[in-house]
């Protein structure tokens, strides 16, 4: 069931999925608000502002190279795109969010969402390995990538603390 979510979905959503769990893993690193639920706002304001600037330069780009303004049904079908930069990190926010629930400590909360987070890079890079057909040493190696950048960002968060 899970390839054909993948397959339903655009190179665009995957890339905007991909890419909203690495700034939303950033966020999470480096941030030193002082608790879950403020981290997990940063992460989706954030996001939010991303989401905001990529359409907007998608939306110049169109202009500049198509030598017009873009139609309102266009802007409109823009505005409808790339949500997975977003969305793509609702897990680990509630990860999040519910170990601050239980009362778990702030920095462990943000090491398993951080872990969390990793898993589904890890994951999307062995998912879409196998959508574009790689062998499994390539899946492995997309994996393994996928989830580097991850590894990377909660090195990050340890050697801030």
């Amino acid at each position: 069931m899970r390839q054909r979510l993948i397959r339903r979905g655009t190179e665009e959503g995957t890339a905007a999925g991909i890419y909203g769990l690495i700034v939303s893993a950033a966020v999470m690193a480096t941030s030193h608000a002082h608790s879950a639920a403020a981290t997990a706002a940063a992460v989706l304001l954030t996001l939010a502002v991303y989401w905001s600037a990529e359409r907007y330069a998608r939306l110049v780009a169109e202009r500049i190279h198509d030598g017009h303004r873009p139609s309102w049904a266009e802007v409109r079908r823009q505005l409808s795109l790339g949500w997975e930069i977003v969305t793509a990190s609702a897990l680990p926010l509630v990860v999040l969010v519910g170990l601050e629930v239980l009362r778990v400590e702030q920095y462990q909360a943000v090491l398993v969402a951080l872990a969390c987070n990793t898993g589904l890079l890890a994951l999307g890079g062995w998912e879409i390995g196998a959508l574009g057909r790689l062998s499994t040493g390539e899946r492995l190696a997309s994996t393994a990538v996928a989830g580097s950048f991850g590894v990377a960002l909660i090195v990050l968060k340890a050697a801030l603390h």
